[in-house]
């Protein structure tokens, strides 16, 4: 039974994503961003915990965060990058994964 269509259905074309090992292996950050919602103490208990900053660093990210909107928090390859992101998502903070250049 032929379709109506015609014969000729063309297949779809599948483009795959690819990566150079270079690209893959620049340095990701970790960024955090300010939000009206958490608390400054709250926020530095986040970044000890899960960086294992001192109180001291993890203030001085909190109050960057604070004042400038946004503090990059670590920097590396991408795979420990999403997991630290991931994990302040966990904590409910805003936080991103960004090229560096």
């Amino acid at each position: 039974m032929q379709s109506s269509f015609g014969s000729s259905v063309e297949n779809p074309v599948i483009e795959q994503e690819t990566h150079t090992a270079e690209e893959l292996d620049l340095p990701w950050q970790v960024v955090v961003h300010n939000d009206p919602v958490n608390l400054m103490s709250y926020v530095t208990m986040v970044f000890q915990k899960v960086f294992g900053l001192t109180k001291e660093k993890a203030e001085k990210h909190m109050l960057e965060v604070h004042q400038l909107g946004r503090s990059i928090l670590w920097c590396g390859m991408r795979e420990r990058a999403e997991l630290y992101v991931q994990q302040l998502h966990g904590y409910l903070l805003l936080a991103t994964l960004e090229r560096t250049n």
